[in-house]
């Protein structure tokens, strides 16, 4: 039975590594190799004053340049106010600019600015080279590999995203309200 499938009402048997303690566990793993490789590429860029979140910026404009702001706060997972600060800053450098929506004069589209596309085609190698270092050890093949089994599990994880419904999560009985703090589940607006 592959890897990759369910058959029948059989799921597969669990992995060796299944315990999410356990430092081979595959979310522990692409959670410090993501971390790893941030740290890495933010080792790399940091003489040129450029931070993580604005190259995180930088790169999602140019991927879909001309979003709103709501938008690239999206995209790059954080709130509308850090953003701000972040477009601010990134404004004031001149890499990008705010245009107004042709339809909506409240809604500001972002573009980088050509001073931004030189700084984006600057660092886009210190990011490329960063990724490459980091699979130097394995093969082309195992590169490829391993880039279509990331694809199936980003696959499933953005049907997860777009369907999965919320869990009912039951605190145990030996945790109080107190304890609980701020995981306390949040209501809904």
């Amino acid at each position: 039975m592959s890897s990759l499938s369910k058959i029948g009402n059989q799921v597969p048997a669990e992995p060796e590594h299944s315990n999410p303690n356990d430092e081979k566990h595959i979310g522990w793993l692409a959670t410090d190799v993501a971390r790893m490789m941030r740290t890495v590429f933010d080792r790399r860029v940091r003489t040129l004053g450029l931070t993580r979140p604005q190259w995180l910026a930088l790169v999602r404009l140019k991927r879909r340049p001309g979003c709103s702001q709501s938008e690239l706060a999206d995209m790059m997972e954080i709130e509308k106010a850090p953003l701000g600060r972040i477009v601010d800053r990134l404004t004031e450098k001149g890499w990008i600019e705010r245009r107004a929506h042709a339809q909506d004069r409240r809604v500001n589209r972002i573009y980088l600015t050509d001073r931004g596309e030189r700084v984006y085609a600057a660092i886009s190698p210190i990011s490329v080279t960063t990724v490459a270092d980091a699979l130097t050890d394995l093969s082309p093949k195992d590169r490829e590999h391993l880039s279509r089994l990331l694809s199936v599990v980003k696959a499933t994880l953005t049907g997860m995203v777009e369907s999965d419904p919320t869990p009912e999560i039951s605190w145990p009985a030996d945790v109080d309200d107190t304890e609980a703090g701020a995981l306390q589940p949040v209501q809904a607006l």
